[in-house]
């Protein structure tokens, strides 16, 4: 099972749905709950959902500080990973909420036969403006240098852009090719 952690963003239960549309088992969990909570559920991944503001995150840097299984970060979720590990968040200097073009730079797991460009939908309101040391850029934009990113030893990966919405095309591979990830 995926845990989804909702972080209070407007679509946080669309990637629930998304999952479920895609038979991947999954549950969507508060920000706040307990990490030994997280733990009892042994899930196999676990993907940090969007939300407004860092300062909402709950428990989510102790999470992705130790937990040891997959995770994915989306949006707000990408921040924090970048956060956790030592990178630094800013406001964007395009803010927007629009449909990008992402340059993929290395397909890795999570864009797995997706490349070399993909329509996505992205908020860019705030946006990775240091790559932590341990990471890699796995794609990027004409606005944003960190579109996402990768760490180097662990299956952590953090993207800006929204894969759960109708109008990223072919954003529901980005999720099956996570769930690989995790069972893998």
């Amino acid at each position: 099972m995926i845990l989804i952690i909702n972080n209070h963003g407007q679509y946080n239960h669309r990637i629930h749905r998304t999952l479920r549309y895609l038979q991947i088992p999954s549950e969507l969990v508060p920000n706040t709950t307990p990490l030994d909570d997280l733990i009892s559920r042994d899930p196999e991944g676990l993907i940090l959902g969007g939300g407004p503001s860092l300062e909402r995150s709950g428990n989510c840097v102790e999470y992705i500080q130790k937990l040891e299984i997959p995770i994915l970060g989306i949006c707000l979720g990408h921040q924090l990973i970048a956060k956790a590990y030592g990178g630094e968040v800013a406001t964007a200097e395009a803010e927007s909420y629009a449909q990008i073009e992402l340059e993929i730079l290395d397909e890795d797991d999570i864009f797995r036969g997706l490349g070399p460009r993909m329509s996505v939908w992205a908020s860019h309101k705030d946006e990775v403006k240091k790559l932590p040391d341990e990471f890699d850029v796995l794609a990027t934009s004409s606005i944003c240098e960190v579109e996402a990113m990768k760490h180097h030893d662990k299956p952590v990966y953090g993207i800006q852009f929204h894969p759960e919405v109708h109008h990223t095309r072919d954003g529901h591979r980005v999720f099956e090719n996570f769930y690989d990830v995790c069972r893998s």
